[in-house]
């Protein structure tokens, strides 16, 4: 048994409940945490029988769903903005807002050499479309703004924004070809099956404020305890790290 999977069980076994007590819970999870988010699900159904159900979307659309309405136990947003608002409107479980991740933000084009490891294409303006996620609905988007604003460039570049609705459509304008380059989030070049190929700038991190990624519990039942308590453990940290997030503090189980 691998040394990742004998922990999980070791872990899981003080907290999960006995047969013929499984259960279902959806969680909303902001798009680029996805390939993350299906690793530590995948990961936590190898140790319980309980079943996790991601729903993918931008943060402002998965938040407006939320406010709505919309049954899901837990949300994992790309912001700490939204699950604050949540928390003072008294629609989270009290002392559950907790930062599970730290993006890093990349501007990266499919083009070998194309994107230099200064950023320096932006400045010489060699291309028709940047693209970049909606600054109003995604924190990645707002993210792209500051950085842009940093370098004094977003005036002169706001005519050729394309802008996705979250960062995952973002990542598909550049992928297709529709933008020649544009700003996505540096887990969905690392945390694929295999590399993404082309170039990139891994975007200092002193030009935009912290992506910093807080997640909350809605419903407080056994099986979101249970999973919620996985997800603050060292071995889902180690997850998302290799994810391309950094890790802030964590509560063991």
């Amino acid at each position: 048994m691998k040394r990742r999977a004998w922990y999980t069980l070791a872990v899981l076994a003080l907290i999960t409940p006995g047969p013929g007590v499984a259960s279902e819970i959806r969680i909303a999870t902001a798009s680029n945490f996805r390939n993350a988010m299906d690793a530590l699900v995948e990961e936590f159904r190898t140790a319980s029988e309980h079943r996790v159900v991601p729903i993918y979307g931008s943060t402002g659309k998965l938040f407006s769903q939320v406010i709505n309405g919309a049954p899901f136990e837990v949300f994992f947003a790309a912001d700490a903005r939204r699950p604050e608002l949540l928390e003072q409107e008294g629609l989270t479980v009290p002392g559950s807002r907790f930062t599970y991740a730290r993006g890093k933000l990349v501007l990266w084009s499919p083009r070998v050499a194309y994107v230099d490891d200064q950023g320096s294409v932006l400045e010489q303006g060699s291309f028709q479309h940047l693209a970049i996620a909606q600054p109003r609905l995604a924190p990645y988007g707002k993210a792209a703004r500051d950085v842009l604003e940093s370098l004094g460039l977003w005036q002169a570049l706001s005519p050729r924004l394309v802008q996705g609705e979250d960062v995952g459509q973002t990542f598909l304008f550049v992928h297709s070809g529709h933008a020649e380059l544009g700003f996505v989030a540096w887990s969905q070049l690392v945390s694929g099956p295999q590399p993404i190929a082309g170039s990139y700038w891994l975007v200092p991190e002193n030009l935009y404020r912290p992506v910093d990624q807080q997640a909350v519990t809605l419903t407080d039942n056994e099986v979101t305890r249970t999973f919620m308590s996985f997800i603050r453990s060292p071995q889902a940290a180690g997850i998302i790290r290799d994810h391309g997030y950094t890790t802030l503090a964590y509560d063991p189980p």
